[in-house]
């Protein structure tokens, strides 16, 4: 798994939070979890972007972590609003695979690069 391919599921996923967030505030009225989960899941993609520049390999690390966390937060969000009633399972399933993968790809990344600098 390398950083484009991360890179681009992760713009993918939040178009797919874009449209989310269309339609629970357009048509379910929900604007305050909803929000949440834009930004964190947009912030995702954000950070990747940012650790494709980054300072050093440890500026790499703090960025992908930072990803991480905020996918870690969006998933929390996307739980909340199927529980909520928000999202039914067939739409929670498949969003949530998609911010699932994406929190993979984050970890092993994560995992690497802590490996390749030499911390645990």
């Amino acid at each position: 798994m390398d950083n484009k391919t991360v890179a681009e599921k992760s713009i993918v996923f939040s178009i797919r939070l874009i449209n989310l967030y269309k339609l629970l505030t357009g048509e379910k009225h929900e604007y305050i979890l909803s929000k949440q989960l834009l930004r964190s899941g947009t912030a995702v993609g954000a950070l990747i972007r940012e650790a494709e520049h980054a300072q050093s390999k440890a500026d790499f690390l703090n960025k992908m972590n930072i990803a991480l966390k905020e996918a870690n937060e969006t998933d929390y969000w996307l739980l909340l609003l199927y529980r909520g009633g928000y999202m039914n399972e067939t739409e929670y399933n498949s969003i949530n695979s998609d911010c699932t993968e994406v929190l993979k790809m984050l970890i092993k990344i994560v995992k690497t690069t802590k490996e390749n600098l030499g911390r645990k």
